[in-house]
Formats: C-alpha cells, structure tokens, sequence
C-alpha cells in the first residue's frame, strides 16, 4: 500500500452481522435444542449468506430462567450448547470461513445460582458478599414494603425479600438479581471476563442492557413514565437507566479492547430516550457501535422512515460513529408479521398481537426493507430466519412457551417466544432439519407445517426467494464501493418514496406507497426487492440503481 493512501475503513463500521440465537439455530445433537455442534455443521449456510461478522446470544452455564440471560459463569458453556473446547473450535473454525465472532456479554446481572449471589445469601445484611447487589432494607414499620417503586421490566416490583427480610433488586426477573458497580471488585471481574475471553479470540461483545449498570445510590421513587420498555429513561436523570456514571465504565473496556490486535469492538444493546442520547455511548473512547432502533420501531412511511435516518446520521457524525441498523432481533415481533398489518410500528405490533397479519404484504415489504438497510451508510445486523422470510409464530400454545415476560406479567401482552421458534433447514416435516434425522428430542418450540416452503434448501434453489435476494444483497454490497460506510444525498422523490444516491453512481429508490411510481430515467437495475413493472416501481418495492 502506498505510504499516501489511507488505511482501509475498521471492519465493523460497515459490517453485516448476523444474530445466532443458538437454542433455536440448529441442533447438532438431537435433543430439541441449538448448540455449537449444530452451529459449526452450519457455518457454511453463514459464509454463503455473505454476511461479515456472527454474534452469538448468551451461551453460559445458566439455568435459563431467561434465555440464558441469568448467566451463573461467566467463563463455562452451559452443557446445553457444548463444551469451552467446543467453543474454541468453533471460534477456529468461523475465522477460516472468513467470519468474526461477537459474543453476549450480560453485566447488569448475573443468575441467582451465580456462586457471588448464593454467597450473598449465605453470608447476612451488611457483609461484602452482599455488597456486589443491592441489597436494602424495606420500608413500613417491619421493612415489609420494597425499598421503593421501581419497577421489574417483566412486571411488579424490582424487589424481592429474602428471609432475612432484607430485598434485593432485580430490574428483570426475580432470578436475574442486578449487580452493584460502584463497587471495584465488579468492575475488575468484567474485566478479567472480557481479557478471558478476547484472549480466546472473539472479535468483541455485543453489551445487553447496555443503558443500565449504575444506580443512584438514594434509590429514588420514580414517575410511572419512566419506566418504558425496557426502562427506556424518560430524561437524563433516570435513577438507573442512561446514566452518565454508566459511560465511565465503557472507558475501562475500550482500553481494554484495544490493546489487543484485530480491531477488536463492542456494540451496544442502549434503549435511550433519543438518538442525541444514543450517541453518548459512541463518544471517543468509549464504545464502538450501538444498535439503532429507530427504523425497528418505525411506521413503513417514507416520511417517517426518513426523520428516523436524517436524524440518526446527524447525531452520530460529531462522535464520528456508523449507524447500525435493525429490523428484527430476539425481543421483538418479526418485521415480517409487523409489515403484514395497516400500523406497522413496535406499539401497533404488541398491541395488534394475534391478530390477522396478511403474510404476502408483509414480505414484500421486508423485502423492500432488506435492501433500504444495506443500502443506508453504515452496517446492518441480520437476526436468523430473517433471511428467509419466517413471520412471528403467534399461536405458540401456552404449555410450551417460556418466556418469563409472560410468566412475570399476570399473562398479558406478547411473549418473546414467537420470535425464537427453531429455524428451518430442509425437508417437508418438522423439524426441518433442525435436528439430525432420527433424533429422539422434539424442537424446544414447535415450528408451522408452512415452513417446508421457506426451508434454507427449498430456498437456495429459488432465484426468487428471500435467501436469494439476501445472498444477492450482500454480493451486489460487497462489491460495490459505493454501498457501506459513506455518503447518502436525498434524492427528489414523491412522499411515499425514499430516494437516495450512495457515492458516485448508486441510489436507492423505496416505494412504501401501493401505487407504481416512476423509476428516475438513465438509469441501470443493481438489484429490485420484488417484480419491476417497465419503467414503475410498484408499491412496499424497492431497488437499486447504476446512475
């Protein structure tokens, strides 16, 4: 390389990532579960696919209250998933196919069967085992009351009484008590856990609950619109979500991540009461990137689809930080099934849950949506079976599901099961070939008969199916060094169109409307998420284009 030309952008500022969620990728031993021996049977499908990078959910000892996110070891593979041996190979195995790996790393809380919290128990009020949670006395004239108001995500109080009548505080699950970070020995254990397992070569962390850690030592009540989902802070004094004390600690990691080689990086689980506050977590020094939600939680209308970029590209350009955009992950409806309804919005999808969804307009539109996200600048994550099309199973039965939102809520709302439902690999028949063939072990959540069309194999040979068009995305992405991190200049366009140009020759055209719309003229075909009509691009279709 000539000593004038500048180094090539770091990987992840224009990466396409993909979410294993590992119990519902693919199971390589038979009992009904994912695990790494089934992950590494399928790191091929990864690698065809074209995307860049994997991120891994939590694959811990857990006793999986939720998902495995009440992690009891920070250092083991649950047995469910395999073995560390298995892990490190399979780590060997994704950089020989050219792929990074990303791994959960869950610090707001640990399991109650974490040995720190089982000693908290043992050892009494006031001792320093106690001190890694937070541990309080109640209020009223016995302390039968919480220590205040605040409130668990999966519903009623934050606080749970242990027999010796002090509480402890659980922002999610009772069995997922919240750790203390204000005190050192914390921090030096996430610190220890992060060098364990960057030494072992992962490429980063994805942070769950990134936004919370610290809390306001003076445990205030809260106003009841605080709370949000997933605690989003209502305004920057939260008493423990978004705090700035919070920031710090992602100083520490960064040092920590760049004193090893590869461009190791983190990104960002932050649910923030704004884009300008998002940007905080991406200041210089801190973290890498953070999932941006905003097109995830946005109505399918241009206008708003716009707002949503505009402003996220304006808050990030002072930190000097890419976009990464989200349509669907494992907590949300699949934007399949969101499309599929006139209000398309997060809140119209929880609320509208179970209702009809007209699953043929629900694709189109997420086809359209496939390729707005890789066109904007910036990277973009992938959550498994999005690929290939799966809408959200909303008629899970009741005796299957696990999701503690629904068992801690008194039963209202949707539950995240929905979402996680065992992906389809090949054949006419459950399991689709998510478990060898003759397995004993049915898959942990049943999947629809429907699903033989939209099977990894049924798929691949379909020029055009939803994997084909991936697949030709991420080529067309690849190839193209106008697409990625970069420039994006509006283009003149009808309301119901979102138009573009990325670099020096490409745009990007989306009709969210149901009427055809002109394509701009002189122009050549890149890749169109649907059927063009001659010179129109028909309604919820988008394309891109050789200027």
């Amino acid at each position: 390389m000539d000593s004038n030309t500048p180094p090539p952008p770091a990987w992840w500022r224009d990466a396409v990532i993909y979410q294993v969620y590992i119990r519902s990728f693919a199971d390589g031993n038979g009992d009904g579960t994912g695990d790494l021996a089934g992950l590494r049977a399928r790191l091929g499908h990864l690698a065809g696919l074209g995307v860049d990078a994997l991120w891994i959910t939590p694959w811990y000892v857990s006793p999986q209250v939720d998902a495995g996110y009440d992690v009891a070891d920070y250092r083991a593979i649950d047995p469910v998933f395999g073995t560390l041996d298995e892990a490190d190979a399979f780590l060997a195995e994704a950089h020989a196919h050219g792929l990074r790996v990303l791994v959960d790393l869950v610090p707001n809380h640990t399991s109650d069967q974490h040995p720190w919290f089982r000693e908290a128990l043992a050892a009494g009020p006031g001792s320093a085992a106690r001190g890694r949670y937070h541990f309080r006395p109640g209020r009223g004239a016995d302390g039968e009351l919480p220590p205040n108001n605040w409130p668990s995500v999966f519903g009623g109080p934050a606080w749970t009484r242990v027999a010796d009548g002090e509480w402890y505080l659980h922002l999610f699950a009772a069995a997922q008590p919240d750790l203390d970070w204000d005190v050192p020995e914390v921090r030096e254990e996430f610190a220890s856990v992060l060098r364990f397992w960057l030494d072992r070569g992962v490429d980063g962390f994805r942070i769950d609950v990134a936004h919370g850690l610290t809390k306001d030592p003076a445990y205030p009540d809260i106003e009841e619109s605080a709370t949000g989902l997933l605690g989003a802070a209502a305004d920057e004094h939260h008493p423990y979500f978004d705090r700035d004390a919070t920031l710090e600690i992602y100083r520490e990691w960064r040092r920590i991540a760049d004193a090893y080689p590869g461009e190791r990086t983190f990104v960002a689980e932050a649910w923030v009461s704004s884009p300008d506050r998002l940007a905080r977590y991406l200041a210089p020094g801190r973290l890498h990137t953070a999932f941006n939600f905003g097109l995830l939680d946005c109505p399918w209308e241009a206008p708003r689809l716009r707002e949503v970029v505009e402003q996220t590209l304006r808050v990030l350009a002072p930190v000097d930080a890419p976009p990464t955009w989200v349509l669907s992950n494992h907590d949300v409806i699949r934007h399949v099934t969101r499309y599929g309804r006139a209000e398309t919005s997060l809140d119209d999808a929880k609320r509208l849950y179970g209702t009809p969804s007209d699953p043929e307009l629900g694709t189109r539109r997420a086809r359209a949506a496939a390729l707005l996200t890789l066109g904007l600048p910036g990277g973009a994550y992938i959550y498994q079976g999005e690929e290939l099309g799966l809408e959200e199973v909303e008629d899970l039965p009741a005796e299957v599901l696990q999701d503690p939102n629904r068992f801690w809520s008194g039963g209202c709302g949707p539950v995240r099961d929905g979402c996680r439902v065992p992906l389809p690999w090949s054949g006419e028949t459950a399991p689709f070939g998510f478990s060898p063939d003759g397995a004993a072990g049915e898959p942990w959540l049943p999947q629809p008969a429907a699903w033989k069309d939209r099977s990894a194999a049924a798929q691949l040979a379909d020029p055009a199916s939803v994997l084909t068009l991936y697949r030709s995305a991420l080529a067309v992405r690849r190839g193209c060094e106008d697409l990625g991190e970069g420039d994006l200049a509006w283009l003149p366009a009808a309301e119901e169109v979102l138009a573009f140009r990325r670099g020096r020759r490409t745009a990007v055209v989306v009709n969210t409307g149901a009427d055809p719309v002109p394509l701009p003229e002189h122009t050549e075909v890149l890749l169109a998420s649907g059927p063009l009509d001659g010179p129109l691009l028909p309604g919820d279709t988008a394309v891109w284009l050789s200027l």
